[in-house]
């Protein structure tokens, strides 16, 4: 047994290195500044879930193949994206709300190649068909995992002579008696989800043994839990009303249309800039299913591993309010794109790297009572996780 669970360990720490690395090189492709990028991947390294990003969780598995499957797509590589979505969505059953990257990918270079050629209605249509066919294949391959599992599930319970005694090995029935679980159906009679019209066995252990469902959390008992969740749904709404105001007319068209000044000028680069709009909507999508349907106090390592808003814009708050940061010679703005000696020490120096987030701690007094937030957020549950969590105790 512990072989095992070292393995485990030790696995989900390589993922956790190389999730901060894919997280790295898709900030650098998304915000276009490599210092920004190379805090958030910092932050990564100390996120308020990494108790689960080293546990054998999958939380560190999902987040490398996400954030490798997103960087891989801002560069172009649309299909090993699909195929590293597909992996995330077998790791994570929420995997599969990335297909969203996908058709807002082929939206997008549909409606570029509309501005760009004002082809024939035969040419429209094709390209309209083509883009359609090419959006609906790679989003039935995220969702093919999930699907997958449902008919793995129907038939080992469902199918016939089939139950509960003969799908579940007897170690762990009796496991499940000790410990006091219990099995949805027995003595030949199959569990009520098999006759659903979608039998989909996911949902229904959510809904009957998780007690999962819209405000079935909202009770005056689990205020400590929606406590737990505060500051992740306070930087995730944040997030979305510092993007939307920055980018109100990006927001209303979907980021599909764009002014010809905007086209001329040069990309701008940090948090709001117009390539973000599709990870702050992906972000918020999960944040408010997550407050209203879930669990809420999984909300920190749900959207942990699963978005880089989290650690995008909390690097935008360090950088542009803690003047510890700020370059020389520059003011508080994040300017785009930076050249490699953001990531270099102080300057006239010496050429060695220098950790922000070392530095944040080191001045810890010094810093804005925002900084002290954050890194208190991050670092707090990333120490609070490691001793509440490794003792069975309630955590996220």
């Amino acid at each position: 047994r512990r072989p095992l669970l070292l393995s485990a360990v030790l696995l989900n720490s390589i993922f956790s290195v190389l999730a901060a690395a894919a997280l790295y090189k898709l900030g650098c492709v998304v915000l276009r500044c490599r210092r920004l990028a190379f805090l958030a991947a910092l932050l990564f390294s100390i996120s308020p879930a990494n108790v689960f990003m080293a546990a054998a969780y999958s939380e560190s598995t999902f987040a490398f193949l996400g954030f490798g499957a997103m960087w891989q797509l801002e560069k172009g590589q649309s299909w090993l994206s699909g195929l590293l979505f597909f992996l995330a969505s077998g790791a994570r059953a929420n995997g599969i709300v990335n297909a969203g990257f996908l058709l807002y990918s082929h939206s997008k270079n549909f409606a570029f190649q509309l501005r760009v050629g004002s082809g024939s209605l035969r040419k429209f249509w094709k390209q309209l068909l083509s883009t359609a066919a090419s959006a609906v294949g790679m989003c039935a391959g995220v969702v093919l995992p999930f699907a997958l599992f449902q008919y793995y599930a129907y038939v080992r319970f469902c199918g016939p002579s089939a139950g509960p005694e003969q799908a579940v090995p007897k170690p762990l029935r009796q496991l499940a008696l000790d410990k006091g679980y219990r099995l949805g159906a027995t003595h030949g009679v199959k569990p009520p989800w098999c006759s659903q019209q979608f039998p989909v066995v996911y949902s229904y252990i959510q809904d009957v043994y998780w007690n999962v469902g819209f405000l079935r959390y909202f009770e005056l008992r689990q205020i400590p839990n929606f406590l737990l969740a505060l500051p992740v749904t306070i930087l995730g709404s944040w997030a979305a009303w510092t993007y939307s105001t920055a980018n109100p007319r990006h927001c209303l068209t979907l980021g599909l249309q764009r002014r010809k000044s905007e086209e001329e000028d040069k990309p701008r680069g940090g948090f709001c800039c117009p390539a973000v709009f599709v990870y702050v909507v992906h972000a918020t999508v999960l944040l408010v299913f997550g407050f209203f349907c879930m669990h809420v106090q999984v909300l920190t390592r749900f959207l942990g591993s699963s978005s880089p808003i989290l650690y995008w814009f909390s690097a935008h708050l360090l950088q542009e309010y803690e003047p510890l940061l700020w370059s020389k010679g520059t003011n508080s703005q994040t300017v785009a794109p930076r050249s490699e000696k953001c990531l270099l020490g102080k300057p006239g120096g010496k050429r060695t790297p220098e950790n922000p987030v070392v530095r944040l701690l080191l001045n810890f007094r010094l810093i804005t009572p925002l900084s002290k937030c954050i890194i208190g957020f991050f670092l707090g549950y990333w120490l609070l996780g490691l001793a509440l969590h490794c003792n069975c105790l309630p955590w996220t």
